[in-house]
């Protein structure tokens, strides 16, 4: 199985993309042809898999059940910064964990577009 950039674009959500992150991932995972350097391939998928991450941290944070009884103004405050958290906590595990999802994208795309390791 082959996983090329129109492939990577069909996993993240059409309805994601709206926002500022997806829109600037997706235009650069379509910028990716073979004239890419090594670096740039890494950069995008380590970024890519940096937004994977966030979205799923979204969806838990989803699972989560909000205090009716809470206040309001701290509910407000909460839901200010909750974004900005969520992806700095995404991008430190994607930093934290290796990047796994990151380095099997790599080498599936630098095999598919023949972009050879920079010595």
């Amino acid at each position: 199985m082959s996983i090329g950039i129109n492939g990577l674009n069909s996993y993240v959500d059409p309805s994601l993309t709206s926002t500022a992150a997806g829109s600037k991932l997706t235009g650069k995972l379509d910028s990716v042809d073979g004239s890419a350097s090594a670096d740039e391939l890494k950069a995008v998928c380590r970024e890519f898999e940096s937004y994977f991450m966030e979205q799923v941290y979204k969806e838990m944070f989803k699972t989560i059940g909000s205090e009716e009884n809470g206040d309001a103004s701290l509910s407000s405050l909460v839901n200010y910064f909750k974004d900005g958290v969520i992806q700095t906590v995404a991008s430190q595990t994607t930093e934290q964990s290796g990047g796994p999802l990151a380095q099997q994208l790599y080498e599936q795309m630098k095999r598919n577009y023949g972009i050879q390791d920079e010595a």
